[in-house]
């Protein structure tokens, strides 16, 4: 959570980049960029690292990449010095996204059986949430607006650090750490069949919370009229926090079924976030993004439960790593050519008809191509899923 918090952190801080230090909405979309392919490049290269050198010892190795990356932007005077912090901050969170995740899911009990796959999806919500609400609070009333929340943050991440040294260690360290770092989507034979309905959930949810994160202190601004960190992150928050409680609602529904009923939900929230800016109605939007966040967490939650059911753990930090390949890569794309919108003069009520369509899209391909049926056996014979 405090990984994420620490990608959180400079969100809020956006708009007083682009006021104060001569940045532009689109080179916030291209700092957005710069995270999400740090992201997919940890994920990719560094995905299977944890399955060789550990779990905690890459757990620490994200701590101390996310610390390094908020400290080099406490002064944030040009777009390179941005994505370079952003950059960094990537990293941590595709190690988060692999390697911490797959320790949680290590570590987890048993019953309830929901619980790990909760986690996995919310974690990093949460911790997006306190991050940006946290730093906007004290970017606004705190001292050194542009220096503190990334201060606050380095520490909180040293004390994580200092915990994780006395953590258990779920697996035993084996050869192959160097071979693991040539690039790799790891796909299980396992969960091939659920695939196309995870892959089209993962690609048409993260979109839009890309959409926030380049432009909710833009939405402030535009449609609330105030430059306040603090609102800039509770209008962040009012999508991504639901997201981490959205699981809670599928305890009692089957993998397929959440799946499916999340999405359509979703699709339809996203239509009212795009009438909501179209028509200036902020409360349209709020709720709408709230409503988006809790049906994304269900969605989310219930095709990662079709998948963790049909993995074995020898394949549980290569499947983590690929899943969020596929959700930051439905991140990166549309906030690419956002950004590239942005800069040709169209307006962000204009762009976010974009993001309505894609979750269309991915809610039909959902209905279309979700699989019910019981998961298979899985075991392992050190090499491969039998």
């Amino acid at each position: 959570m405090i990984v994420f918090a620490a990608s959180g952190a400079p969100i809020p801080l956006y708009e007083r980049y682009r006021t104060a230090d001569g940045l532009t909405t689109s080179d916030l979309s291209i700092a957005a960029v710069a995270y999400f392919v740090a992201v997919m490049i940890a994920l990719v290269v560094l995905g299977r690292f944890s399955d060789h050198l550990g779990r905690r010892t890459v757990s620490l190795l994200a701590l101390v990449l996310a610390a390094v990356g908020s400290l080099a932007l406490l002064d944030v005077t040009s777009l390179g010095i941005l994505m370079a912090g952003r950059s960094l901050q990537g990293l941590a969170c595709g190690l988060g996204s692999s390697a911490v995740a797959a320790y949680v899911v290590d570590l987890a009990p048993e019953r309830p059986r929901w619980l790990a796959a909760a986690v996995v999806a919310g974690s990093p919500l949460i911790g997006l949430t306190i991050g940006a609400v946290g730093a906007g609070a004290l970017a606004e009333y705190g001292p050194a607006p542009e220096q503190t929340p990334y201060i606050v943050v380095a520490v909180l991440l040293s004390a994580c650090a200092a915990l994780l040294v006395f953590s258990p260690e779920p697996i035993t360290r084996r050869p192959g750490a160097a071979a693991s770092l040539r690039p790799q989507v790891h796909l299980p034979r396992t969960i091939r069949p659920l695939l196309p309905a995870a892959v089209a959930v993962f690609v048409g949810t993260w979109a839009l919370g890309g959409f926030y994160q380049a432009f909710s202190p833009t939405i402030s601004a535009q449609s609330l009229g105030t430059t306040n960190t603090l609102v800039a992150g509770i209008v962040f928050a009012s999508y991504m926090a639901p997201i981490a409680f959205g699981g809670l609602f599928t305890g009692q529904m089957s993998p397929v079924a959440a799946q499916r009923a999340g999405i359509v939900v979703f699709a339809l929230a996203v239509v009212g976030v795009v009438i909501g800016l179209r028509t200036g109605a902020i409360a349209v939007v709020i709720l709408s993004g709230i409503v988006a966040g809790i049906s994304q967490g269900a969605t989310f939650t219930g095709s990662m439960r079709g998948l963790l059911q049909r993995t074995s753990p020898s394949d549980m930090a290569g499947l983590m790593a690929t899943v969020y390949l596929f959700s930051y890569g439905g991140a990166v794309v549309p906030s690419l050519i956002s950004g590239r919108l942005t800069a040709a003069g169209l307006s962000l009520e204009t762009i976010s008809l974009g993001y309505a369509g894609i979750a269309v899209i991915a809610a039909l391909l959902v209905l279309l191509t979700s699989r019910k049926g019981k998961a298979p056996a899985v075991v392992s014979d050190g090499n491969r899923n039998v």
